[in-house]
């Protein structure tokens, strides 16, 4: 079994799109690839076989062309505030903890790790693993299982990825070299250039003084590829400087403070009647949306609250006034409810909340947590849909209610008012399937485009590994993972 470990100068370098495009490309080589990241952060989750990992593994599952598992992302940590945590181990909920706390138990987490990776690499002909965060942080390298602490316990060769396109390349990689101790260092076989714009021979004498500085050999000098627009993001942070779609139809998205999944939208950004617009906080909903949509949240009752100190609840509240639409999904669902009761504790300090009051339902926060692949229709029009559902609580209906899905088990999911403008429901990924989609945007007045959202996500992994063949040594990096033709 041969491994190598892609660790970043920082976070969002690209680690993450790398590890799928490298999965996409090994496999498409008829290698048995296999994607692994010890400890990953991130309210972005998506369902594996066992539970819940974070959505990045799963796509790197998809680009190795296999089911993703709790194996491939054994420790997930999950914020639920700016100092404390849900965190997830082999795909079910441990605890919460604070950040401080984390720092000092997670060495305690390698074991449950290392059962992972025991398991994986055994499936395997080569595991590329992805690492979190930088290996110069070492102020966090006590105890470390994401980076270096990880690739010395199982003994994975690194190569290091730093990002041009924020500047700063050289120092960022000659940096590491001079900050790592020289055990760590010694791990690192080799770096990789990523985004880079412009006439790559400009950057020829820089890439010759890395090598020199740090004694790693240079992999290569990835462009900025335009395929890993069409993946779903990792992180939060790229909303921040994410573009808006354009379109004659105009779909709202208030970024929560603890937004989660959000690549929910996806589907709906590369609609070319849509204008898909990700508010950020500070800043009014658009009042020409047909349709506002509440996100997920890993912090319903706070980010509640954060959506009333925005004064998002005033837009809304005009938004329907005018006849707009509006849609709710797994916390913002919850959002719209009557009332949020959590008596446990659950999310924080004991207590309940008024909710939004648009549909006659309220919930219940509980220690339970339902992590569940889906498929079903709509009642209304028989669209169908297939996702998934992360969440804790219950919601009941206050009195009759006209339930918005049906479950392929028959379950109902769901609620959607009597004129049909306000729903909410449980279901993650709603708008992949096209014929959902499409129905969804033929009550706004627009026409889909009909692509299935795995297709697109598909062709952009082929076309992803097919830029990475053309500009990473692939046959060194496989040198260095130990893989033998």
């Amino acid at each position: 079994m041969a491994a190598v470990m892609l660790q970043g100068t920082g976070s969002d370098v690209g680690k993450s799109v790398l590890v799928a495009g490298l999965c996409r490309l090994l496999a498409n080589r008829g290698l048995k690839v296999l994607p692994f990241k010890p400890q990953n952060m991130s309210n972005n989750a998506a369902v594996a076989q066992g539970g819940e990992i974070g959505r990045a593994q799963a796509l790197q599952a998809l680009a190795c062309r296999v089911q993703p598992s709790i194996d491939m992302n054994p420790v997930l940590i999950k914020p639920q505030s700016d100092t404390g945590a849900q965190v997830v181990v082999h795909g079910k909920v441990v605890g919460m903890l604070g950040a401080a706390d984390y720092q000092h138990r997670k060495g305690e987490l390698l074991h449950a790790v290392l059962q992972s990776w025991d398991r994986l690499k055994a499936d395997a002909d080569i595991v590329i693993v992805e690492g979190a965060g930088s290996p110069a942080e070492i102020n966090l390298r006590a105890g470390d299982i994401a980076n270096m602490g990880f690739a010395r316990a199982a003994n994975v060769p690194v190569v290091l990825v730093g990002d041009i396109d924020r500047g700063g390349v050289i120092a960022s990689i000659v940096g590491t070299r001079a900050v790592i101790d020289a055990d760590d260092a010694a791990m690192i076989h080799g770096f990789l250039i990523n985004k880079f714009r412009g006439d790559v021979r400009l950057f020829d004498d820089g890439y010759t003084e890395i090598e020199r500085r740090t004694g790693w050999p240079g992999l290569g000098v990835i462009p900025w590829l335009a395929a890993a627009r069409q993946l779903p993001a990792e992180d939060a942070v790229v909303l921040d400087s994410a573009a808006t779609s354009e379109g004659a139809i105009t779909i709202a998205v208030p970024m929560l403070s603890r937004i989660a999944n959000f690549d929910d939208f996806d589907p709906l950004a590369h609609e070319p009647g849509v204008k898909l617009v990700m508010v950020p906080p500070g800043q009014p909903l658009p009042g020409d949306a047909a349709l506002v949509i509440l996100p997920g949240t890993k912090a319903t009752i706070a980010d509640l609250a954060f959506l009333r100190a925005q004064g998002w609840d005033i837009d809304i509240a005009a938004h329907v006034r005018r006849g707009g639409g509006l849609l709710g999904i797994c916390g913002g669902y919850q959002m719209l409810g009557q009332s949020i009761e959590d008596p446990d504790g659950v999310e924080g300090v004991p207590g309940s909340v008024a909710g939004l009051g648009y549909l006659p339902v309220a919930t219940r926060l509980t220690g339970d947590k339902r992590v569940v692949d889906v498929t079903g229709t709509s009642l209304r029009d028989g669209a169908e849909f297939a996702g998934y559902e992360i969440h804790v609580g219950q919601t009941r209906a206050l009195g009759p209610v006209q339930p918005l899905l049906r479950l392929a088990d028959g379950a109902e999911d769901g609620v959607i008012s009597a004129d049909g403008r306000i729903a909410g429901c449980y279901i993650h990924r709603l708008f992949d399937h096209p014929a959902q989609r499409g129905a969804w945007l033929a009550r706004l007045g627009a026409e889909s485009d009909g692509v299935a959202q795995e297709h697109r996500v598909d062709q952009a992994l082929d076309a992803l590994a097919a830029g990475l063949e053309q500009h990473v040594d692939i046959d060194r990096l496989l040198a260095i993972a130990g893989h033998r033709p």
